[in-house]
């Protein structure tokens, strides 16, 4: 079973778009899923079906908040922006996928830490 280049670990959506929010700017969802494609190298795509709906549960915890406004090509659109909470979140989130990874690395080399060797 091999990943497809769009499929992305369950619970990583919500580092992925707060970590994208974090230059300060306003963003509107194509915006958002183009910059993840973009800086994963094209490794990375967030569907509308799985965006959306995590930008709206994103917005009722207050970790972004979310303007009416208008794009460049002129279309409206909701802008996000990442609130202080969202800040706190993303430090969460981000040590929570720190461990994550480490634990999967060392499933990948086969240690057992020497905590819990038996002896």
């Amino acid at each position: 079973m091999s990943m497809r280049k769009n499929d992305i670990l369950q619970g990583t959506l919500v580092l992925l778009i707060l970590k994208t929010l974090t230059s300060g700017k306003r963003m509107h969802g194509y915006a958002i899923t183009a910059h993840i494609q973009r800086l994963s190298d094209q490794l990375l795509r967030v569907e509308e079906g799985s965006l959306y709906p995590a930008l709206h549960r994103m917005e009722q915890e207050g970790w972004v908040r979310a303007e009416w406004g208008v794009t460049e090509k002129n279309r409206e659109a909701r802008f996000y922006s990442l609130t202080p909470l969202g800040r706190r979140q993303l430090a969460a989130e981000q040590e929570s996928w720190s461990r994550l990874t480490e634990g999967v690395a060392r499933v990948l080399r086969g240690s057992i830490p020497a905590s819990v060797q038996v002896k």
